[in-house]
């Protein structure tokens, strides 16, 4: 007879088997043991045990896998139960009465910064933008650079800025303030993100280099003229219409506005340089404009080398309102911004030359050492080649020059504190800068701007401070002045006055200004007519947001006399000070300045 083997082959059972029942029970365990003796997987312990006594599975075939049925049931348990607590989660949230949590508002300095910008828009000249948010500004100046009164290789000058209450456009002040928007941009672009002011001082930044790059050919690798000047404000020459003697609003100009051009002149090819350089920097990540600034700044400092003299000199307008003292200082700010623009190390030779900064007064100090202005840039120059020093080192050859740059800022940070007596204070705290003259809060923003950067490198570079002689100052005392000083220009003085318009309650209400004080009434009032705007007491009749305005006299006095210019008036530069000071102050101070934007282009 022949039975089904239950191991899956047939089994032959002998009738005439013999041995007993004890033997065959025997032999069977025999086989139990040796079939035990490896493991069984699940099928062949079913095929062992009976129906009724199989092995609960301890596996769930889930298609795909095959999972423990324990972590399954603890994974299943645990889904379910995470799904009930996110559903009691949410119906305590939606029945709970909301408590939100604001975000900490604004301290002065960023609103003040966003007021600040805004005085750009309404110097803008040209065909304005749609986004310009200033009512009472229209297009002007569209026919600037269109006559031919001058060079062939410049054929048009619409747009730029106007440089301060008047419609003349003097590039020499115009450039420095780009290059100090420019520096505050590079340094602290996180903090202008964070007050979502990047993309609009970027494009204040862009509309002054683009009408740069028209004031001379700068697709040429080679210039021989270079415009200095749209429009004229002398008015010695008797009563001829010109942007000083007329009083009117940029958009009715109707009288010639003359462009003055320069074959020799260093320092203001050499600031122009230093404006399209810095700014190259800012648009690094736009390539093609980019190296369009490049090649025009190139252009340009290599003219200011081979035709030397100050643009000044030939220019009676020029020695008139904004006079340049030297072109040496503009040589090493230039080369410097030169240098980090490119990479090339024949800039850096050339701004760390001994006899250069011997030329530009870096060892003999003086009066106004240390004062940073749209004239003398050694300060800052001295505070940005600290810098290289700082953060990279550049060692042999020029280890020497660049220690003795690091020397003269530590003293010019020394000059700033109260404890010395370099510039006198009013008694209100504001340093005088400029020893009493007229216009001081131009020289102080700079100051002030100079003096937190220079803290925040100390900070960068895991230095707490610096030594004025044999005592040691924290980088914190910085820090202070440079708020004490600012705080002193937003309403923390004697008069209680705000001297940036708009911010606070009391601010001037007569700004020097033509467009500001002649009424936007679809009247267009003639070069005289104006005049009873510009000599009215009465406020002006639209406000001039983020205008800082000359400022108080050393006794802490000031006049909002419209007629006053040495009180009321707000310049280009001036507001780029100011804009760079309150950057810097503004925010979180954890928030660092940009350690490695500014050698982007340097080579290891």
């Amino acid at each position: 007879m022949y039975s089904r083997d239950s191991w899956g082959g047939p089994l032959e059972i002998n009738a005439t088997d013999s041995a007993t029942e004890d033997e065959r029970s025997r032999n069977l365990q025999d086989v139990d043991r040796a079939a035990l003796s490896r493991p069984l997987d699940e099928t062949q312990q079913s095929w062992l045990l009976g129906p009724g006594e199989q092995k609960k599975k301890k596996y769930v075939d889930l298609g795909c896998i095959i999972v423990s049925r324990k972590i399954f049931k603890w994974t299943l348990g645990t889904v379910l139960f995470a799904a009930f607590l996110a559903g009691l989660i949410a119906l305590i949230v939606n029945t709970v009465p909301r408590h939100r949590h604001k975000h900490p508002p604004p301290d002065n300095y960023t609103l003040a910064l966003h007021k600040a910008l805004m005085f750009f828009n309404a110097q803008r000249s040209g065909k304005l933008p749609k986004h310009n948010n200033v009512s009472w500004r229209g297009n002007s100046g569209m026919q600037d650079g269109k006559s031919s009164d001058h060079s062939a290789a410049i054929k048009d000058l619409v747009g730029g800025y106007y440089d301060a209450g008047d419609a003349i456009k003097f590039n020499f002040p115009a450039s420095f303030s780009i290059t100090m928007l420019s520096w505050s941009v590079i340094e602290y672009s996180a903090k202008y993100e964070a007050a979502g002011e990047l993309e609009h001082v970027k494009e204040i930044i862009k509309w002054g280099t683009d009408y740069f790059l028209k004031s001379f050919n700068s697709t040429a690798d080679t210039i021989t003229t270079l415009a200095a000047q749209v429009g004229l404000g002398d008015t010695s020459g008797g009563d001829s219409p010109n942007d000083h003697y007329c009083w009117m609003r940029p958009e009715d100009m109707d009288y010639d506005r003359p462009v003055t051009e320069c074959h020799s002149c260093s320092d203001l090819a050499a600031e122009m340089a230093a404006a399209l350089a810095s700014a190259s920097i800012v648009f690094k990540d736009n390539k093609a404009y980019s190296k369009k600034l490049v090649h025009g700044a190139t252009t340009l400092f290599k003219f200011s080398r081979e035709q030397r003299g100050r643009y000044s000199a030939g220019s009676s307008e020029a020695s008139i309102f904004y006079n340049s003292t030297s072109y040496w200082d503009e040589y090493v700010w230039g080369g410097a911004w030169m240098y980090f623009a490119t990479g090339n190390s024949s800039y850096l030779k050339l701004a760390t030359a001994p006899g250069l900064a011997k030329h530009a007064g870096a060892f003999w100090g003086g009066p106004d050492y240390g004062v940073l202005s749209w004239d003398n840039k050694l300060a800052g120059a001295q505070v940005l080649l600290s810098r290289l020093r700082l953060f990279l080192s550049p060692g042999y050859p020029y280890e020497e020059i660049l220690r003795t740059f690091h020397n003269q800022t530590s003293i010019i940070m020394c000059s700033y504190l109260p404890v010395f007596t370099s510039f006198n204070r009013t008694k209100g705290g504001l340093i005088q800068l400029n020893h009493g003259r007229p216009q001081p809060l131009q020289y102080v923003v700079n100051a002030a701007f100079l003096a937190a950067l220079y803290s925040d490198y100390l900070d960068a570079a895991d230095t707490p401070g610096w030594y004025c002689g044999p005592n040691f100052f924290s980088t914190d005392v910085l820090r202070s002045f440079a708020k004490s000083q600012i705080d002193y220009i937003l309403g923390n003085n004697p008069r209680k006055m705000s001297y940036v318009v708009g911010f606070g309650n009391h601010y001037p209400k007569h700004v020097h200004h033509r467009g500001a004080s002649v009424p936007k009434n679809k009247i267009k009032y003639s070069c005289k007519g104006g005049w009873k705007w510009r000599d009215t007491s009465k406020p002006n009749p639209n406000t001039i947001v983020g205008a800082m305005v000359a400022g108080p006299d050393k006794h802490d006095g000031f006049h909002d006399v419209r007629t006053n210019y040495n009180y009321t008036e707000p310049t280009l530069a001036g507001n780029a000070g100011l804009v760079a000071a309150l950057v810097a102050l503004s925010g979180d101070k954890g928030t660092s300045i940009d350690k490695n934007t500014i050698f982007s282009a340097v080579p290891p």
